[in-house]
């Protein structure tokens, strides 16, 4: 691969979470693919700026955000983003995951941020963007 870095955005007003998932990223989430960069939002316009610098592979959302909750949040980022990195939607419990289908996200895993599964299926997600976008991917170089 000839990307240098996957940038990942973490939306959540709580900084435990924050903090919950740029532990579980680490630095590299799967040999095959670039280092991680984690850029974290607090609020909903900080995430959207992020989103609007177009520099943005990825993007984990807190669904139990306040006042902006994170299934809005990517709802609206699939709406208004032609090209919109994959969404990991972090949910309450097994049972909201339907709620995620009306969102638009590409997947979700609950709460708490289990330190396994979140790499790996951020790993998905970003091959996935990264094979389908090979202009995301190099921009990302």
């Amino acid at each position: 691969m000839t990307e240098s870095i996957a940038r990942i955005l973490v939306y959540s007003d709580e900084r435990a979470v924050r903090e919950a998932v740029r532990a579980a990223l680490g630095k590299s989430i799967a040999a095959d693919l670039p280092e991680v960069e984690v850029v974290e939002a607090a609020t909903q316009p900080a995430a959207l700026q992020f989103m609007d610098s177009g520099a943005i592979d990825l993007a984990i959302l807190d669904g139990e955000a306040t006042p902006a909750g994170g299934m809005g949040l990517a709802h609206q980022l699939k709406d208004d983003y032609p090209v919109c990195p994959p969404v990991l939607l972090l949910v309450a419990r097994v049972a909201d995951a339907w709620l995620a289908t009306w969102s638009q996200a590409d997947a979700t895993l609950t709460h708490p941020v289990d330190p396994v599964l979140l790499p790996l299926k951020a790993a998905e997600l970003l091959r996935a963007w990264f094979a389908e976008t090979p202009e995301t991917a190099e921009a990302s170089a």
